[in-house]
This record gives structure tokens, sequence and C-alpha cells, in this order.
């Protein structure tokens, strides 16, 4: 079968994958609301676009942190991909640099940020769990600036695990021959049975509970690379990550994967950005699946989005060849959106060329009828 869009990876993983790392990487918390609502929110912006435009050259390149790359669409921090494929993190890292574009590893890979910076060339951020054991912590952020990340994603909406009830019923755990790269040599890098989630038995154990935003500031005592608050949904929040210094800001739910009922990240985005006042980049994650969603975000005040579901499902799927096409595929139908709503830049794109089903009631959605 040809695959023509991203979202046909997801039926192929299905079949290859073994049902519980399948459902690990597709599942959401509890009732799922949040998960199908991520998608669900881009469909209710509809586009306005602009015609009679000369738009035979279209140009998509922008930088994020002064670092510059082909287009606005970026990977996520993605946990043990090599449960997708033999080569994991291996596979997306050189997919990322082909594209060029940005590579977030997740702390919890399957393989370590120094194999992952071996691939070659590339611009990857390094997504961060804050451990309890702080000297953790730190050696790991060292190692990550020793290996030329350029940046540290911290995810800040995760002091718990969401309820994966699919990952309860499955008794997930990491498969026995991988292990979470970055922990290998301290301990930490296996993940024990348990009744329930083994994932979420590791998080309650080693993960810090007493998170704050103070603790923003101690990152900025032991790293000088840029910090990048994942996990924001409130204009509260956004003005609070601002104050502490974040370099910028993620809009994440955790790919609906922590709190249900949360709004999708897209309905939260402009608020969000709103509250940044253009001092920093807010980017976004969550549900994107189409050029149009990218378009549509962009349109919203994003500086760029991320893409996590579409790169291990492509990975599954086809590896390194996948995760390539899941990005130029990306690439095209953003371009082809542009074009069609008479944009030839990124900064072209403006809250003009869409409607949401909630401009009429100020802020709110508005009913279905």
């Amino acid at each position: 079968m040809e695959i023509t869009n991203v979202s046909e990876y997801e039926a192929i993983a299905k079949q290859k994958l073994p049902k519980m790392v399948y459902d690990y990487y597709a599942s959401g918390a509890e009732d799922q609301w949040t998960l199908q609502e991520n998608r669900n929110a881009f469909s209710r912006i509809l586009f306005r676009p602009r015609i009679l435009i000369d738009v035979s050259k279209i140009d998509m390149t922008t930088t994020v942190l002064g670092f510059k790359i082909s287009m606005p669409i970026m990977l996520a921090p993605t946990a043990m991909q090599k449960m997708a494929h033999p080569e994991g993190e291996y596979a997306t890292a050189r997919a990322a640099s082909a594209a060029g574009t940005i590579m977030t590893l997740s702390s919890w890979a399957t393989s370590s940020v120094e194999e992952v910076a071996s691939t070659g060339p590339g611009i990857r951020f390094f997504q961060l769990y804050v451990y309890r054991d702080r000297n953790v912590v730190a050696q790991l952020v060292r190692r990550a600036e020793r290996a030329g990340f350029k940046a540290i994603a911290l995810t800040v909406d995760t002091p718990r695990l969401g309820r994966r009830e699919a990952d309860i019923k499955n008794r997930f755990t990491l498969p026995p021959f991988l292990n979470l790269k970055n922990f290998e040599g301290l301990d930490l890098g296996k993940m024990d049975k348990a009744d329930d989630s083994g994932l979420a038995s590791y998080v309650a154990g080693q993960i810090d509970r007493t998170l704050s935003w103070k603790d923003v500031k101690w990152l900025q005592t032991i790293t000088s690379l840029p910090i990048l608050v994942k996990g924001v949904l409130t204009a509260e929040d956004a003005r609070i990550a601002v104050q502490a210094g974040a370099a910028g800001i993620i809009v994440s739910n955790h790919g609906a994967r922590q709190l249900d009922y949360v709004p999708a990240t897209i309905t939260a985005l402009e608020e969000v950005v709103k509250a940044a006042q253009g001092r920093v980049p807010v980017f976004l994650d969550g549900g994107v699946r189409r050029g149009t969603d990218i378009f549509k975000a962009l349109a919203l005040g994003a500086s760029g989005i991320f893409i996590g579901r579409p790169v291990v499902f492509s990975l599954a799927a086809e590896g390194e060849a996948g995760v390539r096409k899941v990005l130029s595929m990306l690439r095209e139908e953003f371009e082809l959106t542009m074009a069609l709503s008479g944009c030839r830049s990124l900064k072209e794109i403006t809250r003009q060329h869409i409607v949401t089903d909630w401009d009429t009631l100020g802020g709110l959605p508005a009913p279905r009828l």
C-alpha cells in the first residue's frame, strides 16, 4: 500500500508491534478524551485564504533559539524508540538531520546522548525529567552539553505519571533486552515488572514530586544551555515561565497522556502566546498530523511545532525511511497550505488567515448545533 499521509502509518505500526508496545505509544490517559480532542480541535479551525498572490517561491526556513532549520517542523521527545525499531533513536536522529530540523531526545531513550551524537551532525535538544537524586540530573545535563545538545526541554507536567489504563492492563514494562540508556551506569536503566504499569512504578520511585519554579532557576545554575519549559497550558504559567528565565515555552499536554480533560494544545495555544507577549518563542506539540495543522498553529502564534507519535509509528513501519517520509510529507503539505493560503514566508502567516469556532464567543468554544 502506498502511504499518502502521516496517519496511515499508525495502522501499519499496530500490525507490526507487540500489543503492549503499540498500546504504550498510542494510548492516552483515562477516558482518552483529550487524546481525541488534540486531533478534533484542529478541525474546528477554518482557513481564510488570500488569492492572486505570486506563490512561485515559498520560504519555510526559520530559526529556533538562534539555530536555522529548514522548516518549523521538529521532533518531540518520544521514549524508548528501540521498542519500535532496532535502530530506534539512531534512525530518528539521522532522519531529522537529513531533513534539516531539530530532534529532541527523551531522557528515557533507549540510546544514550553520546550514541545519538555519534550518528553525525544535527541540531539536537535534550528532554529532561528531574530525578530525586539531583546529582543524576546534573550529570545527565553535563553529558548532554558535552555531546553537543543545544537546549534542554524541561518536562514540567509529570510529577506523577498519568493513569494510562492500557499500560495497567498490559503490565507495561521495558522489554528485557532494552534499557534506559542514559541511566545505564547509574543502576536506574532497568524497569521492574509491577502489578500495574512498570513505568508508573518507576516514575513513582525516581521522579521528584517537589519540582517547582525554583528548580528552573536551579537548572540555570548548572547549565548554560537555554531551557524550554514543556507542558504549559495556561496564560498564568506562561507568564511565570518568562519571569523564571525560560528561553521558550512548549504548549503540551504530554500527548494527552497525563491529565485527561485538559484542552487540546491548539485550543490552549493562543492564550499562552498572548501571555508570553513575544518575549520568548512559543511552540506546540500534540495532535499534529497534517500540514494544515502546522499552518493553523503558526497562524495562532506558534513559532514551530513538534511531532511525536508520527515518528514512532513511521519508525515501526519503515525505520529511518519512514521517519524521513513523515517529515517530507508534512513539509510538502505545509508548503501547499502556505501557497493556497497566499503566504510566501512564515512571517506572512497571520491570525487573519484562519477563523476558529471560539472567535465569536470571546475565547469560549462555540456550542455545537
